[in-house]
């Protein structure tokens, strides 16, 4: 027998692993908003699973109807066919999701990851329209394939593709060049005028609040004229609500506050509520021109997702508690950021909407040295955007304020040490 090197992960696993390197632990079990290391030791989470886990780890409810479903040889794999758990997501997400926001949706479900939804979504547009080219913001982040990677601005993930990424051309996201060229100018101009040299393109992607990006929040008045602009030049709007969806901002979808309606919306991460693989794409009636099997994908028909999600949507999304407690929660945070803010003026600022916070630093690397920090006294938090230049705050939406109490005292005591 071979003997491995008794770093396992070191010793076989790729370079490309990441999460890893910045919380040096073996993880081994997780409940609510925490989750213990082999060594049993507890960390407070802050990060949820990059938003997949916005009901928490191991949400007893969600658990509840997964075993029952797995003991009882519900089906686990089954493509696009009919089964009766689709059956009862589907009938779920209209009457406690599209029908009382007045949404006409056909759904779409692509494969599993943030990214094929994405992927759907674009190939939907060029294929309804007959255009190829697809408008995408700066500091924008819509996945790791090529087709999603060619809308994201990240110039090192970029970088990773290995051939020209094209037909996607980036504008400026709001305040972009902080209020000094007018929301849109660049755009309209380039879009009417004979002489630019852009194709008409088939769609926008756009996140309402670009996470990856750095925690950059599009105000309402912004995406509205995004939206009108769409609507008057015959351009299918996609907003990208993957991490931002399921009640991240507060409403269930983040472009809600907007008063918006998109042409497509992608998503996934916490749509499967417990974890687990899941992704949706949503458009408008019209929009379904697919012919059977035009997109298809081995596992998108993950049924006890469809479990998890079914449970999900009717015990968080009956009524608007949770949408109030999040908008709460958020506030809280935002409080706590602004403070820090004003006690080392000229070093840091916030931003964020719902629970989704960023503090952001003027020195970059602080923002990682506050996060290792945050690690030594048992807290998961992530860094964001161009430089890493932002602590990033996803916690679990379920969270409690003593535990969101207890996290923002480590993140405040480990800024302390880095900025005095």
């Amino acid at each position: 027998m071979t003997n491995f090197d008794t770093n396992i992960f070191e010793s076989l696993e790729s370079e490309v692993r990441s999460y890893s390197r910045g919380w040096p632990a073996v993880f081994e079990s997780a409940s609510g908003s925490w989750i213990r290391d082999e060594n049993g030791r507890d960390y407070l989470d802050f990060f949820a699973g990059a938003g997949s886990l916005n009901y928490g780890h191991n949400n007893p409810v969600l658990k509840s109807a997964l075993v029952d479903y797995i003991v009882g040889d519900g089906i686990t794999h089954g493509l696009d066919m009919s089964t009766v758990a689709k059956r009862d997501l589907l009938e779920t997400f209209q009457d406690k999701i599209l029908k009382p926001r007045g949404l006409d949706y056909k759904v779409q479900f692509p494969g599993p990851t943030g990214t094929n939804t994405v992927e759907a979504a674009l190939k939907l547009a060029r294929k309804v329209t007959g255009r190829s080219s697809i408008i995408n913001f700066t500091n924008a982040f819509h996945g790791m394939t090529l087709g999603a990677l060619s809308v994201t601005g990240n110039s090192m993930k970029r970088a990773g593709a290995g051939i020209p990424l094209v037909h996607a051309t980036p504008m400026p996201f709001d305040n972009y060049f902080d209020g000094v060229t007018e929301d849109f100018q660049w755009f309209r101009r380039v879009l009417d005028d004979s002489g630019s040299g852009l194709n008409r393109p088939a769609a926008v992607i756009v996140e309402t609040v670009q996470g990856e990006g750095g925690v950059n929040v599009a105000r309402p008045e912004w995406l509205r004229a995004l939206a009108d602009l769409c609507a008057e030049r015959e351009i299918l709007l996609i907003v990208d609500d993957v991490q931002m969806g399921c009640g991240r901002t507060g409403p269930f979808f983040s472009f809600e506050i907007a008063g918006i309606t998109p042409d497509i919306v992608c998503l996934s991460k916490s749509i499967g509520g417990y974890g687990l693989p899941m992704a949706l794409t949503l458009f408008k009636r019209e929009l379904d021109v697919w012919g059977p099997g035009e997109h298809n994908g081995t596992f998108r028909g993950n049924n006890p997702s469809f479990v998890t999600s079914k449970v999900a949507l009717d015990h968080y999304w009956s009524d608007d508690t949770l949408h109030k407690s999040t908008l709460a929660k958020g506030d809280k945070i935002h409080q706590a950021f602004t403070e820090l803010a004003n006690q080392f003026e000229g070093s840091l600022s916030t931003r964020g909407r719902g629970l989704v916070q960023g503090l952001v630093f003027d020195e970059p690397e602080n923002a990682g040295k506050v996060c290792k920090l945050a690690f030594d006294e048992g807290l998961l938090a992530e860094t964001s955007g161009p430089s890493d230049e932002v602590v990033k705050l996803l916690p679990a939406l379920t969270i409690t304020d003593e535990e969101l109490n207890h996290g923002l005292a480590i993140l405040a005591d480990a800024t302390g040490k880095v900025c005095s």
